[in-house]
């Protein structure tokens, strides 16, 4: 076994593991961190093939980004000690099943695929064109819908704060 394969698996465990903890957590905080443990994870597997444009923005946008405001949502909404309800056995079967069923699904679709070897070249990037792209609001930019996405989860954030703030006080 090479260290490449070891890493792989001891990055998959690990995903597989905190993502479990993630939903099954009583606490809303420790799965949040649970949620910070998969992401890092997967930046990990990111870079293990050399994707390492991916593995950045994995990090700094998931992990650094949404896991905070998730935990500056949790922090402001409520008590970092609360817990959420014990999971009925009715609830467990069924979700249970669910999860089964996307399994199998996801396992089937990626069985049936035919996947075709692609060769492709080397190609130097032209870090001016990639820079130009990104910060162009012309056809191909990327500035608009950044900012349309920044202002969708500000107000998301703003909106889930002001319901859970409104149910506090009754």
């Amino acid at each position: 076994m090479s260290i490449h394969e070891l890493m792989f698996y001891l990055f998959s465990g690990m995903i597989l593991l905190f993502s479990v903890l993630t939903v099954t957590s009583r606490r809303i905080l420790r799965a949040a961190v649970y949620l910070l443990f998969v992401l890092v994870s997967t930046a990990g597997i990111y870079f293990m093939l050399n994707y390492q444009f991916l593995a950045a923005v994995q990090l700094t946008l998931y992990a650094g980004g949404i896991v905070v405001l998730i935990i500056f949502s949790i922090l402001l909404t409520s008590h970092i000690s609360q817990k959420f309800e014990p999971i009925g056995v009715k609830k467990m079967v069924f979700s249970a099943l669910a999860v089964a069923a996307g399994a199998l699904l996801s396992i089937m679709a990626i069985l049936d695929y035919g996947f075709d070897t692609v060769v492709t070249t080397s190609q130097n990037p032209d870090m001016e064109l990639i820079g130009t792209s990104l910060l162009s609001y012309e056809k191909n930019g990327y500035v608009l819908p950044f900012e349309v996405i920044s202002v969708l989860l500000l107000a998301a954030m703003v909106a889930s704060i002001v319901i859970a703030k409104k149910e506090k006080s009754k």
